[in-house]
């Protein structure tokens, strides 16, 4: 009898050890008896609180008047050229606190500052235009809090939480023979240990698949989601509760989870969704090629973001605390200038110079092989040079393949590298509706077989 209850005492035990211990508080945030309330847990929450550390305080630059501007006393500064000396030191010093403050400087920096043989500058560059983007551009979910590089680095060279496409399939944890985990059952932390699918970013965040999966009667007329395809949608909203420390009422209205008519933040994570996404397709993708080996994925792409990157378990990231504000580099110009380093003044009409000629890049690749090699990609420098000095150019891209294997997927093969090349000159901040891709072509130099000259890719400006 004794041993029995003994038994059941432990069973009890270890049913509730996974419960949360309370108290817990409760927030309204809609009429009584609707389910619109927000559950907190005060000792979770104190965590929370101690880990949203401020970054340390710069004090103010010294007045701008009669102090030259960056780009005149520097060599190579593409992005924050346009701030007084004093204020581009004071933006570079808290770039280094707010990311690589073991590092130092020498994290992007070798002993020539203009120079951009690392990698992490030639980064660097690109997530600062990406910074002013947001601030500008995506006031609908940052408003006028913004955010800096803080924000998602936390004085680290590396965001804590960041994605890599999962590769697939993955073995069945029961065993051989049991097929693959059709991408989930996993308990991953960023969907909340849900036996949800796993990887919910790469349709959402980085692909644009539809997100709602319910219908708008009681019947599935005319609603075509499939069971799959509201998990993997669920599986995205598990991420963002996460993500945000709330439960699905944050935005969502208990009545109808599909209705609009519910809390504002719904329409301020719409925006988010739309605005992730943008940054890893427009800015992080691109600079693929830019990284080394060690810093890519499994499936050898680059670090992304997801709404756990700034927000970081919290609903405003470092509880709203307004930095952008104190840093007018990060908040301008507007998106459609951020790609550009020269922006003609207002009312002024660029005088077109002559189109550059004779400009050519030619990119060899190995067998099989559509990564960019390194050795190749310092050929870009005269291409990259050309187009920067005149604005109305275009760099036309050409991918080219051996005659070893099928047509259709050497075809595959050249398109593949003909978009590395394109990702190399988007690093280099060369716009995207300046890189025209031409579709793949097969060579007459490699009829009799494999000919290295034949797996290349022409760059021209015109």
């Amino acid at each position: 009898m004794k041993r029995s209850l003994l038994i059941t005492c432990l069973g009890l035990a270890a049913l509730l050890a996974g419960c949360e211990r309370p108290p817990v508080q409760s927030t309204q945030n809609g009429y009584r008896g609707t389910g619109m309330v927000q559950v907190q847990n005060p000792r979770t929450e104190a965590k929370k609180l101690a880990a949203e550390t401020p970054p340390p305080e710069l004090p103010p630059s010294t007045p701008a008047d009669g102090q030259p501007l960056a780009k005149d006393i520097y060599q190579n500064v593409q992005v924050l050229g346009d701030l007084p000396v004093g204020e581009f030191t004071r933006h570079m010093l808290a770039i280094t606190a707010w990311v690589a403050p073991e590092q130092g400087c020498t994290y992007c920096h070798g002993d020539n500052l203009a120079d951009d043989s690392k990698y992490q500058k030639v980064v660097a560059r690109r997530m600062l235009q990406m910074n002013r983007t947001i601030n500008a551009g995506w006031k609908t979910h940052v408003a006028d809090t913004g955010v800096t590089c803080y924000t998602c680095h936390r004085g680290k060279p590396v965001p804590d939480k960041v994605w890599f496409t999962a590769p697939t399939p993955k073995m069945n944890r029961v065993g051989p023979g049991f097929g693959d985990d059709a991408g989930q059952n996993r308990a991953d932390p960023s969907i909340a240990l849900a036996s949800l699918p796993y990887d919910p970013f790469t349709p959402f965040l980085l692909n644009a698949e539809p997100i709602r999966a319910q219908g708008t009667t009681a019947l599935p007329t005319g609603n075509r989601a499939s069971t799959k395809q509201a998990e993997w949608t669920y599986s995205l909203m598990n991420h963002m509760s996460e993500g945000l420390g709330v439960n699905c009422t944050f935005c969502h209205n208990t009545q109808s989870f599909q209705s609009w008519q519910g809390p504002p933040q719904r329409a301020t994570a719409w925006h988010g969704i739309r605005m992730a996404r943008t940054l890893n397709t427009d800015y992080l993708v691109p600079l693929t090629a830019s990284f080394p080996a060690h810093r890519l994925g499994p499936t050898g792409d680059v670090a992304k973001v997801n709404c756990a990157t700034c927000h970081q378990g919290v609903n405003k990231p470092l509880r709203g605390l307004a930095m952008a504000k104190d840093f007018a580099g990060l908040t301008g110009p507007a998106p459609a200038a951020t790609a550009a380093v020269e922006v003609p003044a207002a009312g002024v009409t660029p005088v077109a110079a002559a189109a550059p000629s004779g400009v050519k890049a030619v990119l060899l690749f190995g067998v099989s092989a559509s990564a960019l090699p390194a050795a190749q990609s310092s050929k870009l420098a005269p291409v990259i040079a050309a187009l920067k000095a005149q604005p109305a150019a275009k760099a036309v891209v050409s991918g080219y393949h051996s005659a070893t294997g099928t047509l259709a997927a050497n075809q595959e093969l050249s398109k593949k590298r003909a978009f590395a090349v394109r990702d190399a000159l988007a690093a280099a901040g060369i716009a995207a509706d300046r890189i025209q891709l031409e579709k793949p072509q097969q060579t007459e130099a490699n009829a009799a077989g494999e000919d290295t000259a034949a797996r290349r890719v022409e760059v021209s400006v015109r």
